[in-house]
């Protein structure tokens, strides 16, 4: 079984990018940053299934140059056709036990969570780690939720033995911030994020910006 070693968590949005293709932001991207530093997930609602696997196969290409896992939003079949490093479940998606079924021992499962008992729950099912949040408001989107703030995400680093990755409003700052706030009593294992990278002028700068504070933060 897979490890999820990445420290970003990079979230695609076609509607997001601000400058060129998604694929164009995404090799921008993925190129500033070392190899297995950041995990892509091919998260595009609305595309047909035939359109979301060219995408995946384009992505993957991306991803195997500059050594990034590549990750596929509930599609399990897609993820497998296009020789994906992992499928991510949406909170109402098919559920762990399920996609492990389906997808065998060799791929990543990540799953979203909206509370530190979803945390709990995706840990004991077998995920193999777990997006929490709304931390701060969103950036590429209106907020679905109350945010959780540090005090949600460090309860829900607490509530399972699983890596969690801090999602919503995450800037270079804030990961900086959460990463390296002792008062959490456990750190998350990364951050994720969309529109603080595709939303960007430039994909790349942002992404070495991130990189960079998480980096920092980690040394502290």
């Amino acid at each position: 079984m897979r490890r999820a070693g990445f420290r970003f968590y990079l979230i695609t949005d076609r509607r997001a990018v601000r400058a060129g293709t998604l694929t164009e932001a995404c090799a921008a991207a993925l190129c500033a940053a070392a190899p297995g530093t950041v995990a892509l997930q091919v998260r595009e609602k609305g595309l047909p299934a035939r359109d979301l696997y060219r995408l995946a196969l384009e992505l993957r290409e991306i991803c195997s140059r500059y050594g990034a896992p590549m990750i596929v939003n509930d599609r399990v079949d897609i993820a497998l056709a296009a020789r994906a490093d992992g499928v991510h479940l949406p909170f109402n998606s098919i559920g762990v036990a399920m996609a492990r079924r389906l997808a065998g021992s060799d791929l990543l499962i990540g799953a979203s969570t909206h509370s530190p008992p979803d945390v709990a729950s995706a840990a004991r099912e077998g995920a193999d780690f777990v997006v929490f949040g709304p931390i701060f408001d969103p950036i590429s989107k209106s907020a679905y939720r109350p945010a959780w703030g540090l005090d949600g995400l460090a309860a829900a680093c607490r509530a399972g033995a699983i890596p969690v990755y801090a999602l919503g409003g995450i800037t270079p700052a804030r990961a900086r911030d959460l990463m390296s706030n002792s008062d959490l009593g456990a750190r998350p294992a990364g951050v994720a994020g969309i529109g603080s990278i595709l939303g960007a002028e430039s994909p790349g700068e942002a992404m070495r910006a991130m990189i960079a504070a998480l980096t920092s933060s980690t040394a502290a």
